[in-house]
């Protein structure tokens, strides 16, 4: 299993809405202070993430390699990181990271746990390193359980 999965504790959770509200600062990016806010207000947060560079060995080329060896060989010669995710990554990989966060999204709702899948939180997490070293893709999901959803009607940051 190349799946990864963390709850923050109150600590961890209020260091990642500091780092994004820096984040969003420092390149002008608004909705990752919107999003800062969500997460200091959320009662609780997942991060799922993904060891993206683990190939599954059928060679079906969605990676931009035409086979699984050529991949590996990619990654292994992959520089230090300077995007929010770490790449190249499996696509069937990135496919079972998208099935498990929405599996975790619809499991908080069935709860009636409001929560929202967050790539910007997601990032942030990974450059803190609350899923290890080999991750190289993750999403959070605050939630949070009030009278009204705070995810939704959320103040633009330009």
């Amino acid at each position: 299993d190349e799946i990864l999965i963390a709850v923050l504790t109150a600590a961890q959770q209020k260091k990642l809405s500091r780092a994004m509200t820096e984040y969003g600062t420092k390149n002008g990016l608004g909705f990752f202070l919107r999003d800062a806010q969500n997460v200091a207000a959320s009662d609780a947060c997942i991060v799922i993430g993904a060891r993206g560079n683990a190939f599954v060995g059928i060679n079906c080329g969605a990676c931009g390699y035409p086979t699984c060896t050529a991949f590996a060989k990619a990654s292994r010669a992959a520089k230090k990181r300077t995007t929010p995710f770490a790449g190249p990554n499996c696509a069937v990989r990135m496919a079972d990271l998208g099935i498990a966060v929405g599996s975790a999204a619809k499991t908080a709702q069935i709860h009636n746990v409001d929560n929202r899948i967050m790539y910007t939180a997601g990032s942030v997490a990974l450059d803190l390193g609350f899923l290890g070293k080999e991750c190289t893709v993750a999403y959070a999901i605050p939630l949070s359980a009030s009278g009204k959803n705070i995810f939704f009607d959320r103040e633009s940051h330009k």
